[in-house]
């Protein structure tokens, strides 16, 4: 039995039994995660996965008490390399964050600028995507900070905190009529075509539960991931379009007029995740602080001790 081995057969859980997936996330080949499984398998005397041919559809009852063993192992194994670091290279190292594209664009330049200039010895890496794929990439330990509005608080084996709230805006071409409405309401919206966010991104949830709290289907014409696609295309008069109200520059905007929406739709929550269990570099506490000004050590450390208990509430955020 070797680290390895409990490491591939974590990894194929991760992947929902899918072994190229779980292969392709080490950076090894499939014919090598399959013999290192058949391998412990043949040493423990017992079968991890139930097998369907030759594809793995699902764990044992000897697999499932196995691999929680497994798992505590590797994250141990990661950690105790984190600590020798830590005490070895001081401010030097790696950070990787995860976040989406709204985040990086709107949200983070300012933090990561007084990070980057505070530890200048550690490379600090951004990973794009959406916050189901950011909350995986955490969860299977490839990056060390999660940043998103949805999905990282329900994800099995990630503490969330919240670190601010924000709301909408609605953008359009300068002279549309809808610049003009006071007050604006969700009917005066719906009247016209709607670019904005893709349903999985950027509270969009939001979006849609207000509409439909008031009996209105939006006509949404383009739904993007890319809150400067949206603007983009709401240049081109292809709709008015919804977007956070960070997002909304009125230098680099300046062809399009903004009307505040906060009044709509309920706010939203954007979280800074972390995996449970896992070792905290000294400079991964100072980003999350430098971010989050309100989420210190102490609160970190005591929101990952609790986790799973619910008897730690994390501060309310502030809104932005």
């Amino acid at each position: 039995m070797n680290l390895q081995q409990l490491r591939y057969v974590c990894a194929v859980v991760r992947q929902k039994f899918n072994v190229s997936a779980a292969a392709e996330a080490l950076y090894t080949s499939q014919p090598g995660v399959s013999k290192q499984i058949q391998l412990l398998e043949d040493e423990l005397g017992v079968e991890l996965f139930v097998r369907k041919g030759k594809r793995m559809i699902g764990m044992t009852p000897a697999g499932e008490r196995i691999v929680d063993y497994a798992q505590r192992m590797v994250r141990d194994m990661e950690n105790i390399r984190k600590v020798g670091q830590e005490f070895s290279r001081g401010d030097y190292g790696r950070l990787v964050v995860a976040t989406t594209h709204t985040q990086a664009r709107y949200a983070m330049p300012k933090a990561v600028k007084i990070f980057a200039e505070r530890y200048p010895g550690v490379h600090l890496r951004l990973r794009q995507g959406s916050p189901t794929q950011i909350a995986e990439m955490l969860a299977t330990g490839n990056v060390d900070i999660a940043i998103a509005t949805e999905a990282l608080n329900s994800h099995i084996g990630l503490v969330a905190l919240p670190c601010y709230q924000w709301n909408r805006a609605v953008v359009a071409p300068r002279g549309h009529p809808i610049l003009e409405k006071r007050p604006l309401t969700l009917k005066s919206i719906a009247a016209y075509p709607i670019v904005t966010y893709d349903a999985a991104f950027a509270g969009r949830s939001a979006i849609d539960k207000a509409f439909a709290a008031q009996g209105l289907k939006p006509n949404v014409v383009l739904s993007a991931i890319d809150s400067d696609v949206i603007k983009a295309y709401v240049e081109l008069g292809l709709g008015i379009g919804i977007v956070a109200q960070m997002a909304y520059d009125p230098t680099r905007d300046s062809t399009l007029g903004v009307v505040d929406a906060s009044h709509l739709f309920e706010p939203s929550t954007t979280y800074l995740a972390l995996r449970q269990g896992s070792y905290l570099r000294l400079y991964v506490y100072a980003f999350i602080e430098i971010f989050a000004p309100h989420l210190d050590r102490l609160t970190v450390d005591m929101a990952l001790a609790e986790a799973g208990t619910g008897d730690f509430t994390p501060p309310l955020p502030g809104r932005v």
